[in-house]
């Protein structure tokens, strides 16, 4: 089960988020620079917090080393950032959708 244990939901989750605002919600998030630039800062506070809590010479969070791909940068295992994408997308994503729901009601 080598890389499929933390892997394949990582890469399922990032997927998910992607078909629902492709098929389902279609917020137009994805075209947005705005979108884009938050993910960036997200992504340098995830290196930041993550490179520290996951690094390999004092580990404050330990991994199965069985169950993901590979750490880059920093130590940090790669499907932590699919996760972060997956997780910050979709509240984004139901963010907008509840926006644009309370203004069609009011």
């Amino acid at each position: 089960m080598i890389g499929l244990g933390y892997t394949l939901p990582a890469v399922l989750a990032v997927v998910a988020v992607c078909a629902l605002e492709l098929g389902v919600l279609r917020t137009g998030l994805f075209r947005r620079p705005a979108y884009w630039l938050s993910m960036l800062i997200v992504l340098a506070f995830q290196i930041l917090v993550d490179g520290w809590l996951t690094k390999l010479s004092a580990p404050i969070v330990l991994y199965n080393e069985e169950h993901f791909s590979t750490r880059f940068p920093w130590d940090i295992p790669v499907e932590d950032f699919l996760f972060g994408f997956a997780l910050v997308t979709a509240v984004l994503l139901l963010w907008e959708r509840t926006r644009r729901s309370d203004e069609r009601a009011g």
